[in-house]
């Protein structure tokens, strides 16, 4: 049976065409690209100096846009993939000294990053018992920024684990959605499972109460304000809904 759907899957990939390599998005940097991206994450990765930092530059806009309240106060980030380092040291530069800071990665060699921007603990997004004990040891969460292993059912289990923990306002990011579309990462247009169609999935849950009797109470109303798509990253952020009303002011029987 798995034979057959992944000779399936080969035939509609020679129907529809191959993905674009991953090489052919990579550039330098230059001086025009420093013009051309300004802000406060951008400042950081163009003077970096420390350990390598790998980003699409389109999302460090999105960075500042979507994390720049969070700047000065004791905000807890998890980072799901650790890689060189150099990302742990942004976040530690743009969130500033209050922050409390935790990169995880399955890769043993990452251990060498702990201690210095963040914390560092080895293991993996899949594994929902490490999520939890790693989310205890920081005494609670406001942003996850999963940007580990981009697999579609990694990034389904850390979500499902680590959205519940997630304090009222915090937000959860899933970077380099753009995977959802490769298959080598479980992805394919309109696949199911990916995290696109993840979260197209929990858009319908936002409007539940529209489509079932019964849903519009306080104790039924969903914990997702808001689901925003960027290219590559979506952003949702928690925060438990009031029931749905339609008022008019003033109301007709107090009208003159």
């Amino acid at each position: 049976m798995r034979t057959k759907l992944r000779r399936l899957e080969n035939n509609l990939r020679r129907l529809v065409g191959r993905p674009p390599r991953f090489s052919a998005f990579g550039t330098k940097a230059s001086d025009a690209l420093r013009s051309t991206y300004k802000g406060r994450s951008a400042d950081i990765f163009f003077t970096n100096k420390s350990h390598l930092i790998h980003k699409w530059l389109h999302y460090l806009p999105i960075y500042d846009q979507t994390l720049e309240p969070f700047v000065g106060t004791k905000v807890r980030m998890l980072e799901i993939g650790v890689s060189k380092g150099g990302s742990l040291g942004l976040w530690r530069k743009f969130l500033g000294e209050d922050a409390t800071i935790f990169g995880i990665d399955i890769q043993p060699a990452c251990a060498v990053y702990d201690g210095e921007a963040a914390s560092v603990r080895i293991g993996s997004q899949d594994d929902p018992q490490f999520l939890r004990s790693v989310v205890s040891e920081m005494g609670g969460l406001d942003i996850v920024l999963d940007d580990g292993s981009h697999v579609a059912s990694h990034q389904r289990t850390s979500f499902n684990v680590l959205f519940p923990l997630l304090s009222e306002g915090g937000l959860y990011i899933i970077e380099d959605m753009h995977t959802a579309y490769w298959p080598s990462f479980e992805g394919g247009l309109k696949r199911r499972g990916t995290a696109i169609e993840f979260l197209k999935d929990k858009i319908d849950y936002m409007h539940r109460h529209y489509r079932t009797r019964g849903l519009n109470t306080e104790a039924m109303m969903p914990d997702i304000e808001s689901i925003q798509f960027f290219d590559s990253i979506a952003v949702v952020r928690k925060r438990k809904q009031l029931p749905r009303y339609h008022v008019m002011a003033p109301s007709p029987e107090s009208s003159p």
